[in-house]
């Protein structure tokens, strides 16, 4: 089947002309878990996903198993604007989470990644655009639309690096920080991060961007290009060797994927007061984590130090970065509630459960889902 070929689940329970909460990239790590939280709320959920990404038929499976009402799946592709337009029309809030998500990908194909990450969000913007009472459209993008933060003087700590300047030592990076779009990848959010940040402005939709750090937690298969806290705990429990870019002493905020639901709840409910805003959405200095302290963390979990190597930096990639979250926090309320310590135990448990199902239990999770998409 191609993947850009849109087909409806024959299983739905939603009629058609319901109205629903629209999750683009739904089938996948971030989306996977909103639509939990939604459905379990009672809401009804459409998810729009092209089932690309490795592992993400499990989550869908795990979606269906768990909500056999209320969901609804539409496996499209964004740069099928026809596509995209159909499932907007259904909807009263989209949030758009489907994406390229890989710098290094960018750096291949960066045609490929433009098309997904820019025009695939101009087509959920115009489709929005469209609708007589336009939904609102929340956009999750990244930190690295500011770049590489070379003027960001740091100093070693230990096993990380750590800023000169107190008040980013004490806060992270604001969205005051100027943009400087860095690799491909950088360039194509950053374009989507602005175009959904102009259509406020422009045509009065109630848009918000959440530029965002590091999200880890269950649902996440992750691969060394992308899901980095996952990634490595699942080489260690299957007790291969971990590549180091650059010398493990980079730091990165660290958000528990329930908090990252939370913080999407709220800037829905709140959508009136945050529209046409971006805000920098992460665990913050209170979840600080450097690659060289997960490693000793998985030690002390598993009682074995993973085996690693190193290799040079790699384009695109920031020593430091945190998220200064105080202007989400002071608009809605939010704190993340899970500390990395404990986020990361839970996960490393969640990867342990599905690494002991049955591979055939697995099989059969991905050839039902197949089977759904392709209408039999």
């Amino acid at each position: 089947m191609n993947s850009r070929d849109p087909v409806l689940t024959p299983r739905r329970a939603l009629n058609g002309k319901d109205r629903v909460t629209l999750i683009t990239g739904g089938a996948g790590f971030v989306g996977a878990n909103l639509a939990h939280r939604l459905l379990s709320d009672g809401r009804c959920v459409l998810v729009f996903d092209n089932l690309s990404r490795p592992g993400v038929e499990r989550n869908l499976e795990w979606l269906r198993q768990n909500h056999p009402t209320r969901l609804d799946v539409m496996v499209a592709d964004v740069r099928d604007a026809a596509a995209v337009e159909r499932a907007v029309a259904r909807a009263d809030h989209v949030f758009h989470f489907a994406a390229q998500v890989a710098v290094t990908t960018s750096l291949v194909d960066p045609r490929e990644d433009f098309s997904v990450n820019a025009l695939g969000t101009l087509n959920v913007l115009e489709a929005a655009r469209a609708q007589p009472v336009p939904p609102s459209v929340l956009m999750t993008s990244t930190n690295k639309v500011y770049g590489g933060l070379e003027d960001v003087e740091l100093k070693l700590e230990g096993q990380r690096y750590e800023p000169v300047a107190p008040d980013i030592a004490s806060h992270g990076i604001s969205e005051a920080r100027p943009l400087d779009f860095h690799s491909p990848y950088g360039c194509s959010k950053g374009t989507a991060d602005q175009y959904v940040h102009d259509y406020a402005r422009s045509y009065g939709l109630k848009t918000v961007v959440f530029r965002m750090s590091c999200i880890y937690g269950q649902r996440q298969f992750g691969t060394e290009d992308q899901g980095w806290v996952a990634h490595f705990l699942l080489r260690a429990l299957d007790r291969e060797p971990i590549t180091l870019f650059g010398d493990g002493k980079q730091v990165r905020d660290i958000l528990f994927v329930d908090d990252l639901v939370d913080a999407f709840v709220l800037a829905q409910r709140h959508i009136g007061k945050l529209a046409g805003g971006a805000f920098n959405i992460g665990g913050g200095p209170r979840n600080v984590i450097s690659l060289l302290d997960l490693l000793d963390q998985i030690e002390a979990l598993d009682g074995k130090r993973p085996e690693t190597t190193y290799e040079d930096w790699r384009t695109g990639d920031q020593r430091y970065y945190v998220s200064d979250t105080r202007r989400f926090e002071a608009a809605t309320g939010w704190r993340p509630a899970v500390d990395a310590r404990h986020g990361i135990e839970r996960l490393h448990q969640w990867l342990r459960e599905m690494r002991a199902q049955p591979a055939s239990v697995r099989k059969a999770a991905q050839r039902g889902v197949v089977l759904a998409a392709a209408g039999r």
